[in-house]
């Protein structure tokens, strides 16, 4: 490995700075809207369907493949400058960015206009979170970073559950329009608010003894090169990326399907769905923090065991979901994989943030979200409304529904990679 920062910190690292509560409390606020910004499309497809004519597919590319394509490779620069300037005034300018843009996807009048404010949120998203997970790292020592990065790991749940809640209900009262000029306004105030009142900690801080001398800037080539050419690093990327394929194709589709073919409307949407997306996929994701901790403490491979066995116990539940006949029963079933999907998402990052060295922190979690999502993001969705549409001719009642079906066997792959990482990590701990 590239960096052993638990052996430094137990070496006698500096002290955490004050602050980190507050501070992880801005940032969990800041990736809210990140993936608020970045839902609030699927939530609102119907309406905006209706309104400009979009069908699945064209929704599936700007949710999926255009959006990702952007987003992914973006956040590479991005993190390469992240790693050597202010955290801090880079995400307070990514932030600004795509809050902006949110603001004129909602002032879109056709598909064109929508694809350009849709492209311009992923290069501003881009900047979001790899700078986020390493001032959080470097906020809170060994042992703490999995629960401090689970708590991070609640901005989609809860920004997904207000997105539903508040997008559909702004919606339902005014127009699908003026959720994203709120929001996006919202987002806009919050820049100014990261840019001064975050304070920017001392990198590599807490992973290295007090009075060391500090690491020179990572360069991008030879970090670029250390994550791909490190096997339990590929592979958390690439494991994390096959679940996403399900969790982003399902995600996007989900409020359209249970509307058009479960009879749910936007006022059902912004309550029942909530209270689902807050309930199961918040609490698998704190859940998650708390138990790679706990595990991880006797062994690096509960890393891959962890999401491994949560993605299992999903697949049933997953397939009632889809089957289920009306919108209620769709829901309860609904639960179980929304908590259970989500135990990769802490796993990967911790294990990533851990295993690098300091100074390639940023540029490292760009690189883990630019696998994660050009594929998990990027044919997700695209897969579920290429499906749809290909389906509609034959099925047009139930296409969305074999769409779905369609997602079951990648759970079986996310499982098969996090397995094979598993073996990894035991060989790493026997050999270390």
């Amino acid at each position: 490995m590239a960096h052993p920062p638990r052996a430094a910190a137990e070496a006698g690292a500096q002290r955490p700075l004050k602050g980190g509560g507050w501070v992880l409390g801005i940032l969990c606020f800041v990736y809210v809207l990140n993936f608020l910004d970045r839902q609030l499309l699927s939530i609102l497809a119907k309406p905006i369907q209706d309104e400009l004519g979009v069908t699945d597919g064209q929704l599936g590319l700007i949710s999926g493949l255009y959006f990702a394509l952007f987003y992914c490779l973006i956040s590479i620069p991005v993190g390469w400058l992240a790693d050597r300037t202010n955290r801090t005034r880079v995400l307070a300018a990514a932030c600004g960015l795509w809050s902006a843009a949110t603001m004129a996807c909602g002032l879109s009048a056709n598909y064109p206009q929508l694809v350009l404010a849709r492209m311009t949120v992923g290069i501003g998203e881009a900047g979001g979170v790899p700078p986020s997970y390493a001032i959080i790292t470097d906020y809170f020592p060994p042992g703490r970073r999995g629960t401090a990065l689970g708590l991070f790991n609640l901005g989609p749940p809860i920004g997904q559950a207000l997105g539903v809640a508040f997008g559909a209900a702004i919606a339902a009262a005014f127009s699908w329009r003026a959720a994203f000029l709120l929001i996006g306004a919202v987002g806009l105030v919050t820049a100014l608010v990261v840019l001064f009142g975050v304070r920017e900690p001392e990198r590599g801080g807490l992973d290295r003894a007090a009075g060391a001398p500090k690491p020179a800037p990572a360069r991008f080539w030879p970090t670029v090169r250390m994550f791909f050419g490190t096997p339990a690093l590929l592979l958390a990327a690439l494991a994390s990326a096959a679940t996403q394929i399900v969790t982003y194709g399902a995600g996007n589709f989900t409020t359209l399907f249970l509307m058009r073919e479960k009879g749910m409307t936007l006022p059902d949407v912004s309550l029942w769905y909530a209270i689902v997306v807050a309930v199961g996929m918040g609490g698998g994701i704190f859940a998650s923090g708390r138990v790679i901790d706990r595990y991880t403490r006797r062994t690096k491979a509960a890393y891959a065991l962890v999401p491994a066995l949560t993605l299992t116990l999903a697949i049933t539940p997953y397939l009632a979901f889809v089957w289920a006949p009306d919108w209620p029963l769709a829901l309860v079933f609904l639960l179980f994989p929304t908590f259970l999907n989500y135990f990769y998402l802490s796993s990967a990052v911790a294990l990533v943030q851990e295993e690098v060295a300091p100074e390639q922190r940023v540029l490292s979690g760009a690189l883990l979200l630019l696998v994660m999502n050009l594929i998990g993001m990027g044919v997700g969705p695209t897969l579920v409304g290429a499906v749809s549409d290909a389906m509609k001719a034959t099925h047009p009642g139930n296409s969305l529904q074999l769409a779905f079906y369609a997602l079951t066997p990648i759970y079986a792959v996310a499982i098969g990679l996090f397995l094979v990482l598993a073996r990894v990590l035991k060989r790493e701990e026997a050999r270390a």
